[in-house]
């Protein structure tokens, strides 16, 4: 079976629910197409393992997992496949079951290895990783990784690049609190409104956290996105809440605590999806080289706006970079597809690292 085939298997099984029918036929598979050790740990991810004990290991990184299809991608509990013009259009075709397919297949094909070759399928991705930070709390550690997230298109129309590295998303609450009284009698209450306005403009003014990896510039942003407050025309209001989205880089974060000088007012986190910067140049460069090997084109090393399941592996400790077929825009969508020519083109890349490093 080669990655084409492999990949209109995976897209047709439903995963945005529950993702353990995928994970059932990505077990399967590699314990018929492959000697490796096949695991299913207590969370759902499938690890594979060859060449266990050599002193370098690489991961091959994915996740089964989708988010809910469009109603069009779907006929009853049946995902809808439709192929086109080289392209497998269907729900999680570019995030990320081709590039999973991908994987699978070089895992299979690497020939003469000199380092330990795992490859992973995670859950939870778009929950927030947790598959990934269950396997990373369980002990799991891969001194190198390729993260088969979307990189092509990234320099240039078709071309798939080598990403070093991507922002992180941090998600957090400013809440103020006041006193409530009648909007008649303004001096006995604490308008909780006001005290958010004034966090909002300190946000505001707050510089967006930049940093430089491995050359290239990274810069993130920090935005109020939503405001909820107040219970009725003719009270003051005692509660404001405040959303703020900060995309995070490596190492830096906005100081939003500071908001917490103005009386009544508190900040929280609620989600820290963690950004990724790759640490070593040389394995960077090895991978552009395969890329560069496998395309006509000229891939790059660039960056990405999106967080991935790499930010955990490297804040674990691994290094990360991220290749795959996806191209911006195509992940969520209710078009999203996948080219069929870059999926061979990323599985002659994951292969030719693993025979190389």
């Amino acid at each position: 079976m080669n990655t084409r085939e492999l990949t209109r298997t995976l897209v047709s099984i439903p995963s945005h629910e529950d993702e353990t029918a995928a994970g059932d036929r990505i077990e399967t598979w590699l314990r018929e197409h492959t000697d490796a050790a096949v695991e299913r740990d207590a969370h759902g991810n499938v690890i594979a393992r060859r060449n266990t004990g050599a002193d370098t290991s690489l991961a091959l990184v994915g996740h089964h997992d989708v988010v809910v299809p469009d109603e069009t991608q779907r006929a009853g509990e049946e995902y809808v496949l439709d192929e086109r013009d080289g392209r497998l259009y269907g729900r999680g075709s570019a995030d990320m079951k081709g590039a999973v397919a991908a994987a699978m297949v070089a895992f299979r094909d690497a020939a003469d290895l000199d380092c330990e070759l795992v490859f992973v399928s995670f859950v939870g991705e778009e929950q927030g990783g947790i598959g990934a930070q269950a396997a990373i709390e369980d002990g799991f550690a891969p001194d190198y990784a390729i993260v088969g997230e979307g990189s092509t298109g990234y320099s240039a129309e078709g071309v798939t690049d080598v990403a070093i590295a991507h922002k992180g998303r941090r998600g957090s609450t400013i809440v103020a609190e006041g006193t409530a009284a009648h909007a008649s009698e303004v001096d006995k209450g604490d308008n909780a409104i006001y005290r958010a306005s004034d966090a909002v403009d300190i946000v505001r003014e707050m510089d967006f956290p930049r940093t430089e990896v491995l050359g290239h510039e990274l810069s993130g942003s920090v935005a109020v996105t939503e405001i909820d407050g107040g219970s009725a025309w003719n009270v003051i209001p005692e509660r404001c809440a405040v959303t703020v989205d900060e995309r995070t880089v490596p190492g830096e974060r906005a100081p939003l605590d500071g908001v917490e000088v103005i009386p009544g007012v508190s900040w929280q986190v609620d989600q820290d999806l963690p950004p990724m910067a790759c640490d070593e140049s040389d394995f960077a460069d090895l991978v552009q080289s395969a890329a560069g090997d496998a395309q006509d084109a000229d891939p790059e090393q660039v960056v990405k706006p999106h967080a991935t399941d790499a930010g955990w592996l490297a804040q674990a400790g691994t290094t990360c970079v991220v290749c795959g077929a996806a191209e911006p825009g195509e992940a969520h969508t209710a078009e999203e597809s996948v080219s069929y020519a870059v999926l061979d083109r990323c599985e002659q890349v994951y292969r030719t690292v693993a025979e190389r490093l």
